[in-house]
């Protein structure tokens, strides 16, 4: 009887990739650049808006943790695919939230719509609120669903 030597380093390594292929990179950093090349600002704003600025500026000092909360709060999925944002189906779409008065901007949380990768950002007043404001949705949105 002859027996059948695994290698299982080898083994691994194709484990390893199909998981890549299927699921996504594992660890995908962005950048401001790439950020601006490949999210499209839309319904009030523009790639020269305030907010969208703000959110580029907040998200870049992101470690990796907060990266894949951030990705799973907007996409449904805490990675990106294989050559990242430039290849995510539908892009990354980041809207206008209006607010009527007297409502206060501030008050307001982000809402998304994972199955199209839409992120409906309100024109908060600072970079300071937005970065809370953002957290506090991404953290507390995590594994939840609500209608928005």
């Amino acid at each position: 009887m002859r027996m059948l030597r695994l290698d299982l380093t080898h083994l691994w390594h194709l484990v390893d990739q199909m998981d890549q292929l299927l699921c996504g990179a594992i660890h995908n950093r962005w950048d401001t650049q790439e950020l601006v090349e490949c999210c499209r600002p839309d319904h009030g704003y523009t790639h020269d808006s305030r907010a969208i600025k703000f959110l580029f500026e907040v998200l870049s000092y992101y470690d990796d943790n907060e990266q894949r909360m951030f990705l799973q709060f907007v996409t449904g999925s805490p990675r990106l695919p294989v050559g990242g944002f430039r290849v995510l189906n539908p892009p990354l779409r980041i809207v206008r939230r209006t607010v009527e008065p007297p409502q206060k901007v501030d008050k307001f949380l982000p809402s998304v719509m994972t199955c199209v990768n839409y992120l409906k950002l309100p024109d908060y007043t600072t970079v300071d609120v937005m970065r809370d404001r953002l957290h506090f949705a991404v953290h507390e949105g995590q594994h939840s669903f609500h209608l928005s």
